[in-house]
């Protein structure tokens, strides 16, 4: 069994492979998340997961695997980020509300001689939230460090999305089955 790398400190991922009952360790180094114009919003966070993987895989030891991802909301082909501030949150809870828009999430799962790469797409639908809600959740929630805006898992989710197609743990960030599959291949 190779030794898991996530290269992710984000609280939500480890949660979510801890929940896989891989035993893992958190590695990670500063990475330059932009991207070029050129790459098509579906293809953006795959290619951020590349660029988190490039600059940790030389490091890896033979008995290593590095799983690494990024997650992006893409409405009306546009990609929503991590907000900057509150004014930028809010525009794009209101952009959101009342439409349904694509969570894009791209995993790099590779050891220093083999890879393989995937971007799982799931489709999420809100209600419409009134002003005063999205005020509330981002006094109280501070989604600064979300894609989009928000976590489906937090009060948002639970009150204003009405469906999802695809993966709810994709939305929260990573896609454990699809990641599951992907690491078994590797212990084969």
């Amino acid at each position: 069994m190779k030794k898991i790398i996530l290269g992710s400190a984000s609280p939500r991922r480890k949660e979510l492979l801890y929940s896989l009952d891989f035993e893992f360790e958190v590695r990670v180094k500063e990475t330059d998340e932009t991207c070029p114009n050129e790459v098509p919003p579906i293809d953006r966070a795959l290619y951020i997961a590349w660029k988190k993987a490039s600059v940790l895989r030389a490091e890896l030891e033979s008995d290593e695997l590095l799983v690494c991802a990024d997650t992006v909301v893409i409405s009306d082909k546009i990609v929503l980020n991590k907000p900057t501030n509150e004014q930028e949150a809010r525009e794009m809870l209101r952009s959101l509300s009342g439409k349904t828009h694509t969570v894009a999430t791209g995993l790099v799962v590779c050891t220093k001689d083999r890879f393989l790469e995937k971007t799982v797409l799931t489709k999420v639908e809100f209600i419409e939230i009134p002003y005063s809600a999205i005020d509330y959740y981002i006094d109280r929630y501070k989604p600064f460090d979300k894609a989009g805006a928000y976590g489906i898992q937090e009060w948002i989710g639970h009150a204003f999305v009405r469906r999802i197609d695809g993966s709810y743990n994709n939305v929260v960030g990573l896609p454990t089955s699809e990641l599951y599959e992907m690491i078994n291949a590797f212990q084969e």
